[in-house]
C-alpha cells in the first residue's frame, strides 16, 4: 500500500470500467470512478469523511455503500470488493 497512502487515490480503467480506489484509513475502498447523476469523471473529486464528493456538480457518495448523500445526484455508484496481494491492489470488477 505504499503506492496509495493514507488520503490518496488512483483510478484505472479495468476492462470497460473505470474504477477509483481511495486509501481511507488505511482501508482501501474501490468504487465506480463515473458519477450517477452524469457520468463526468469522480478522480479529481475530494475525499474526506470516507465519502467524494463529484468536483462537477458537488454531488456526494459513500465510498463504503456507493450510496448518493446530496443532490443532484439520486442513483449509487457500484462498489467492488478489493484486496491487496504481494504489494498489488486487486479489485474486482463483475460484468
Amino acid at each position: 500500500m505504499a503506492d496509495l497512502p493514507r488520503g490518496a487515490k488512483k483510478h484505472a480503467k479495468i476492462d470497460d470500467t473505470w474504477v477509483l480506489v481511495c486509501n481511507v484509513n488505511d482501508r482501501l475502498l474501490a468504487v465506480s470512478g463515473v458519477c450517477s447523476h452524469q457520468a463526468k469523471p469522480l478522480w479529481n473529486g475530494r475525499v474526506r469523511g470516507g465519502k467524494i464528493t463529484c468536483p462537477v456538480h458537488g454531488a456526494r457518495f459513500d465510498l463504503e455503500t456507493g450510496e448518493a448523500l446530496d443532490l443532484p445526484a439520486t442513483k449509487p455508484i457500484a462498489t467492488y470488493a478489493v484486496r491487496v496481494a504481494d504489494d498489488w491492489v486487486e479489485v474486482c470488477v463483475e460484468s
